[in-house]
């Protein structure tokens, strides 16, 4: 086939159709309003959970956010997971070793022994991997999560002094 036989058909236009950019920006909705839908599937109410949100994307600590929104750090944090944000206590090692446990292959004593992480880290780290983030939720805070001084690249570059 010659690339004349796949350019047969092909026409070219002086003019354009002008569609538009279709969108749906519910970003002037407050927060709260946001997460209303998903009330019922979030540790918290949607005014707390926006309150949750708010405060950890002004760089405040998950614990500080929970605090500001009346609720526990650990439902603080499971609110953040549920809305998309990376909030385990452990590392891919430790999922692997949750994993195991909720297979029944390891002890829950032995799991959190080689997990390295104490209870209530365990526990919230058991919540994350067994419950997915909500991504109406997700959709529902973009925006309100990221900053414009967090450099979106920032964790995968590297220092001067990790080369040496």
């Amino acid at each position: 086939m010659a690339l004349s036989d796949i350019a047969a058909g092909v026409e070219v236009t002086t003019r354009q159709r002008d569609r538009g950019v279709a969108a749906v920006d519910e970003t002037d909705a407050p927060l709260p309003e946001r997460l209303a839908p998903f009330a019922d599937d979030l540790p918290c109410s949607a005014a707390a959970a926006a309150t949750v949100v708010e405060a950890y994307a002004a760089g405040r600590s998950v614990g500080d956010a929970g605090r500001a929104a009346g609720v526990a750090p650990v439902l603080a944090a499971k609110t953040l997971h549920l809305v998309g944000e990376q909030v385990s206590p452990v590392g891919p090692q430790g999922r692997e070793i949750i994993a195991d446990w909720l297979a029944g292959d390891l002890s829950r004593s032995d799991a959190i022994a080689l997990a390295d992480v104490t209870e209530q880290e365990f526990a919230l780290a058991v919540y994350i991997e067994t419950h997915d983030p909500l991504p109406a939720a997700r959709d529902a805070v973009e925006g309100a999560l990221t900053t414009e001084d967090r450099d979106p690249l920032g964790e995968t570059m590297s220092d001067v002094g990790e080369l040496l």
